[in-house]
């Protein structure tokens, strides 16, 4: 159910709604109608809000989604950090709980490619197709200089005072950042990122980034659906205000970047890299949000079209061509009819753009056959004995 109240003691967001999910609140904005739908996976010290020039560009050619996960941004707080499962798992209650159909065009930035992976792992046939956002990989430390290793990272974060003295320039920064948001969204966010408690969050989240690695490493490749990685290959004022000491390694790591979406997007039949060489890792969404919509819509329009070529499911709930193959496997299943009519009837489903009005011909060619048989061998079907009558 959704709860529109905010308690006390907790900021209020400046549009949106919240989503009961196990008795926590999760915020939430939706916008636009149609599918497949769109949702954002903000990255650590990120929330949902701070895509919502991108949704509100999305959301005129189909549902696009916003959220901030448990224990950050608006949504109520939580023991932080979390496993990828967990995150992957809230995400799904709370599109199920929104009505908000499937399958979904996934838009990970940066952590958030790491709940948009283990989403994939656990409900592959509700995703349409992925938008890496300069997002994070289980492969990361194969890639990047040893210095930026995941378990280093972990160690690197600020302590809360370093970042307070950082707070006129977080401020400035976000104004850059949200220049294209309304005003009223624009001072919120502004204001609640430079607050110590966002701040804190956002560091802590990112705490566990080894073991999401090692989480994922334990499940299967993306799915083969359409992926378009999108890649900073320069620095930003981000960079330049946080970074300032390391930013020969940051453009180390920017080469190591380009290297690993390259490795991501060739797992894929459907994926494709666009280097941003101007682009830094956090305002890419700002500075270059053109790119990142056509690369949204690009991806839609992709994984619409596939959708629209994948065959139908059977009650059982799989594609007919799995479901026939664990039927010739065992022929106690209840699918199980003999291998030709099996093998027929699966390359129905394989080559059936026609999809259910072939497998019907196909049937109705079957029972004439059967009545041929019938009638051949001196028995009537039920049909031909009301006839006599």
């Amino acid at each position: 159910m959704t709860n529109d109240t905010t308690p006390p003691g907790r900021l209020t967001p400046p549009v949106g709604e919240f989503q009961e999910i196990d008795g926590r609140r999760l915020f939430v904005h939706r916008s636009g109608s149609g599918g497949p739908a769109v949702v954002f996976l903000p990255g650590a010290s990120a929330v949902g809000l701070d895509y919502f020039h991108l949704q509100q560009q999305v959301a005129r050619s189909t549902t696009a989604v916003v959220y901030d996960r448990g224990g950050t941004g608006y949504s109520d707080p939580l023991p932080l950090p979390r496993s990828a499962a967990a995150v992957a798992t809230e995400l799904h209650d709370l599109l199920h709980a929104q009505d908000i159909a499937a399958p979904y065009v996934l838009v990970a930035h940066s952590l958030g490619g790491a709940y948009a992976h283990r989403f994939a792992q656990l409900y592959p046939r509700e995703v349409a197709g992925l938008v890496w956002v300069d997002a994070f990989h289980r492969d990361w430390d194969e890639f990047l200089p040893s210095e930026l290793s995941l378990a280093a990272g972990e160690q690197m974060a600020p302590e809360l005072e370093q970042i307070r003295q950082l707070r006129p320039a977080l401020r400035e920064m976000g104004e850059k950042l949200f220049a294209e948001h309304p005003g009223h969204v624009r001072q919120a966010l502004v204001d609640a990122h430079v607050s110590d408690e966002w701040i804190r969050v956002g560091f802590v989240e990112r705490g566990n980034m080894a073991m999401l690695a090692d989480e994922l490493r334990a499940g299967p490749d993306l799915p083969d659906v359409p992926l378009i990685a999108l890649t900073a290959g320069g620095v930003d004022a981000a960079d330049e205000a946080m970074l300032t000491e390391h930013l020969e390694l940051v453009r180390k790591a920017r080469a190591g970047r380009v290297r690993l979406d390259a490795t991501v997007v060739s797992r894929v039949s459907h994926g494709e890299q666009r280097i941003l060489s101007d682009a830094g890792h956090t305002f890419l969404i700002s500075d270059h949000a053109d790119a990142v919509v056509q690369a949204i819509r690009d991806v839609v329009d992709l994984g619409g079209a596939r959708l629209a070529r994948r065959p139908p499911r059977t009650p059982q709930g799989e594609t007919p061509h799995a479901y026939f193959h664990h039927a010739r496997a065992d022929p106690g299943h209840a699918g199980h009819r003999g291998c030709a009519g099996a093998d027929r009837r699966e390359r129905t489903a394989r080559h059936g753009g026609a999809g259910r009005a072939h497998r019907q011909r196909e049937q109705n060619r079957l029972e004439g056959r059967r009545e041929d048989r019938g009638r051949l061998l001196g028995r009537r079907t039920v049909d031909q004995d009301e006839q006599a009558g």
